[in-house]
């Protein structure tokens, strides 16, 4: 027997919870830059839910927004935190907001990728040692002599790559970059890595890549061939990993 409409209409709205009302709506714009400079737009809600006086964001609306968003004490447990032991290669850990890891990989053979317009082809080859600094937004890369008994003096060298700017910094061009606030430390070391070994290697930064022969060459006798990287190649940056301690 089905209920009559008086019989199923029934008084339901002491379960509601708190209700929520629309008030700020805020649009994020950024440049198409190595920068990513960003720029937020703010809009107030009328009494229909629809955004109207737009206004750059302002100081009591950015503390809003920041205390609406704090979730810092949460993410800051597991941002770099390693899910075990702390891995042999990690150097140096700042967990903080804006905190970066350094690391550093043996020499190896790995795939690399280059634009047709270089004449390298793409495909396996060795790369020496290299030292790493990230941070949420940013990469360094740099490479070394070796990669044992580095401390806090250990020389650092112009990695011999396209796409680096001469302090280390690697323009990711446009690669989307999405580390997790909360990223565990092995997963932000693969996240980078693979970043910048699946992107194609495409131009020179400054003029120049500074290596001791013509980098282009250089590739060519390397990719899809069993040599080793010739470190004396490597061409040194003056800085030290003491120096990048910031």
């Amino acid at each position: 027997m089905y209920p009559t409409k008086r019989s199923a209409m029934k008084n339901i709205t002491e379960t509601f919870g708190a209700l929520y009302h629309p008030v700020k709506a805020f649009v994020v714009f950024q440049k198409d830059s190595p920068e990513n400079d960003t720029y937020v737009e703010c809009y107030d809600m009328d009494e229909n839910g629809f955004p109207i006086n737009a206004h750059p964001l302002s100081i009591r609306e950015s503390t809003q927004l920041a205390n609406a968003l704090d979730t810092s004490d949460e993410l800051k447990r597991n941002f770099l935190k390693p899910s075990g032991l702390m891995p042999k290669n990690v150097l140096y850990i700042n967990p903080d907001h804006n905190g970066y890891a350094i690391w550093h990989t043996p020499k190896q053979k790995v795939d690399l990728f280059f634009v047709e317009g270089l004449g390298i082809p793409n495909g396996k080859a060795a790369i020496p040692p290299l030292l790493w600094k990230a941070s949420r937004g940013t990469l360094q890369v740099y490479a070394l002599e070796g990669d044992s008994n580095i401390t806090t003096d250990t020389p650092l060298y112009h990695a011999p790559f396209f796409n680096l700017y001469e302090n280390g910094r690697v323009c990711m061009g446009t690669v989307k970059i999405k580390i997790p606030a909360d990223c565990l430390l092995e997963e932000f070391i693969h996240l980078w890595q693979q970043y910048f070994f699946n992107s194609f290697f495409s131009h020179t930064l400054g003029g120049r890549i500074r290596v001791n022969g013509n980098v282009i060459q250089l590739w060519q006798s390397l990719v899809g061939t069993k040599k080793q990287f010739p470190i004396n190649f490597l061409q040194e940056n003056g800085l030290t990993l003491k120096k990048i301690l910031s």
